[in-house]
């Protein structure tokens, strides 16, 4: 059987009408009805690079005995003039998570994948300890398992105190090797006991966004291997949140 966790996530192509921009990863979390794809806010849109996509492409199983069944999924990120895409905050401000809600009815009848929930977040019960191991699941410069459609995981560790809002930022650092194509990864720890609701044993902890370096002389400094993932958290507040303008 296939390990539900790598159904959760989805190899995501940003276009601007027929072009393919950029790669990304993102992930699926449903929160009562509602069904959204989540991933870096900077993967809709990065007003720095002047990325401006306008519509989103993901990869669905169609075959739950076949996963080498799949399509490109089209999902528009804006209607007459808006964006249909949510961006998370918190108290700091803005953050780099966005999510834009899946309508069900387009999906195909036979898609297949898997869903974390508010059952899938951290609670106080289960500290997250400095140098807990975590997964996280993506696709490298785009790579994966591109005959099964699935991704790839890297292991990772907390590197900063996860009670603590690092720096005053709604995020935590993580050590571990990451690409390009990572944005928007689901950062999880695993969970020994499994919800009666919910089989996914693991716990979601965050969403890897970029790469965190620091001024260093390049030609004698690697660089310093570590990450920032904003906390999940926010996420049933975005499920609820009313699309930005």
């Amino acid at each position: 059987m296939i390990e539900p966790l790598l159904l959760t996530t989805t190899r995501i192509r940003t276009m601007h009408g027929d072009n393919v921009l950029t790669t990304a990863t993102g992930f699926f979390y449903q929160h009562d009805a509602r069904l959204l794809l989540v991933t870096s806010r900077h993967v809709f849109v990065d007003e720095l690079s002047e990325h401006h996509p306008d519509r989103v492409e993901i990869e669905l199983h169609t075959d739950r005995q076949n996963l080498t069944q799949s399509i490109r999924f089209s999902i528009p990120l804006y209607r007459d003039g808006l964006s249909l895409w949510r961006q998370a905050e918190d108290n700091g401000g803005a953050i780099d998570i966005a999510a834009i809600e899946l309508e069900r009815s387009r999906l195909p009848q036979t898609a297949h994948f898997r869903a974390f929930t508010p059952q899938n977040l951290l609670n106080s019960a289960h500290p997250v300890e400095i140098g807990t191991s975590m997964l996280v699941v993506g696709f490298p410069l785009g790579f994966h398992d591109d005959l099964h459609h699935l991704p790839v995981v890297r292991h990772a560790i907390s590197a900063s105190s996860f009670a603590m809002r690092f720096q005053g930022n709604g995020y935590f650092l993580t050590d571990s090797r990451t690409h390009r194509g990572t944005s928007g990864a689901p950062v999880v720890m695993r969970n020994a006991q499994k919800s009666k609701h919910n089989d996914l044993p693991w716990t979601l902890l965050g969403v890897h966004s970029a790469r965190l370096d620091t001024t260093r002389d390049i030609t004698i400094d690697e660089a310093l291997g570590l990450n920032c993932a904003w906390f999940a958290d926010v996420l049933p507040t975005l499920a609820g949140a009313r699309a930005s303008n």
